[in-house]
């Protein structure tokens, strides 16, 4: 969560509402602390690898299984494209971005097909990175000159309530990789105890990362020109007479987004290939490489796949299509997580009736290309699967 949308989704959020992003960061964050006590439900009773994608078959029914995998793997795709799109906005601004966007998403997808992929002593190496470069913006930014309407009644107000909600939806996409903890039921010890402790604690310490960072990029830049910028970050130091850290926030910013794809990259990968398996995706993806024991032609798909995003879309209309499917995703662990039992609940339906209706909300409000698509896409997935049954049926 502590990744690459740090460095990107506060553009579009204010470009959107304003300084009232703020807000939408508060509203995003009540919706994602539903949406995380229902994974963490869920994860505690089916401590088994593939998240909702299960949760969904074993609660509700196939059907519902298959919405909550396709539109994981359509939003995750869409979030490999902001990665790469963020990295190569802060490590090659200019007319090589969408070139060098796309050479990250092959390389990374180079290295995920020879079987190696990030562990948990290299994640904690690109958190600590990426922490130290928000300290020294943050302090950088604080102690800087400040604008002098960035948090002003009219400011927050600029794009009335659609606009902060739709922010909100937009930030909801830098929230998102709570759900990941709960896809490693199988490799954690006392997973029922473990899990839903460490999805709570994660998003915590993720919301007070965030407020901090939103609030003093708001005081260094106003509302206007955070909208405008494609490196926000570099531009709070740049405005504090600090242009000897641009180069930090730029390391710092692209170790986020290619940690943040590489990991992406794996996990939409196996999730393709448990899809395949089930018949949800072609069988043609379910291979494993003989040798390498990797999805390599999911990988290989997806990495054309976002390769063809990431020269055709701008970085709000990743952000934007990539929280559609993630909040679909989410709607699914909330109505799944109600319909579990008083033995296995461990938070008060309330929640996840409010889960729901937040996570629809906020997908009703995002920019409006991002739910055309969107519902293309999902129209899209649930054709393949109607065709697929009456195939199998035959």
């Amino acid at each position: 969560m502590i990744g690459a949308g740090i460095f990107a989704a506060f553009a579009p959020a204010a470009a959107a509402a304003g300084a009232g992003l703020v807000i939408g960061l508060a509203l995003a964050a009540v919706v994602a602390f539903c949406n995380a006590t229902s994974s963490a439900q869920l994860a505690a009773q089916y401590p088994t690898s593939g998240g909702t994608y299960v949760y969904g078959r074993e609660r509700i029914g196939p059907w519902t299984g298959f919405l909550a995998g396709w539109s994981f793997v359509i939003g995750k795709t869409a979030s490999c494209a902001a990665m790469a799109l963020t990295f190569a906005s802060y490590a090659a601004p200019g007319s090589w971005s969408k070139p060098v966007a796309v050479a990250a998403i092959l390389a990374l997808a180079a290295v995920n097909y020879f079987g190696v992929t990030r562990t948990a002593a290299l994640t904690k190496v690109l958190v600590t990175i990426v922490l130290i470069v928000l300290v020294v913006i943050t302090i950088i930014g604080i102690t800087g000159p400040h604008t002098t309407d960035a948090v002003s009644i009219e400011s927050v107000f600029t794009g009335g309530w659609y606009g902060i909600l739709q922010a909100a939806g937009l930030l909801f996409f830098a929230f998102a990789g709570y759900a990941r903890i709960a896809t490693l039921g199988e490799e954690v010890v006392r997973p029922e105890r473990t899990i839903p402790r460490a999805i709570v604690i994660a998003l915590f310490v993720t919301l007070v990362v965030y407020v901090v960072v939103a609030v003093t990029v708001l005081l260094s830049l106003g509302s206007d020109r955070l909208a405008a910028s494609p490196a926000p970050l570099v531009d709070v130091v740049t405005v504090a007479g600090s242009a000897w850290a641009a180069p930090l926030v730029r390391i710092g910013a692209s170790v986020a987004a290619l940690g943040a794809l590489l990991a992406l990259v794996a996990g939409i990968g196996r999730t393709s290939l448990a899809m395949a398996r089930n018949h949800d995706l072609p069988d043609f993806l379910a291979a494993v490489h003989p040798r390498y024991s990797v999805p390599h032609r999911a990988e290989i798909a997806l990495a054309l796949v976002v390769s063809v995003m990431v020269l055709t879309i701008d970085l709000r209309d990743a952000i934007g299509f990539s929280s559609f499917g993630v909040l679909l995703y989410y709607l699914v662990a909330n109505v799944s997580a109600y319909t579990q039992t008083a033995d296995s609940r461990r938070y008060p339906k309330s929640l996840q009736i409010l889960g729901a209706a937040g996570c629809l909300l906020l997908v009703a409000t995002l920019p409006p290309a991002s739910i055309i698509v969107g519902v293309v896409v999902l129209a899209v997935g649930v054709s393949y699967r109607l065709v697929r049954l009456r195939a199998l049926r035959t």
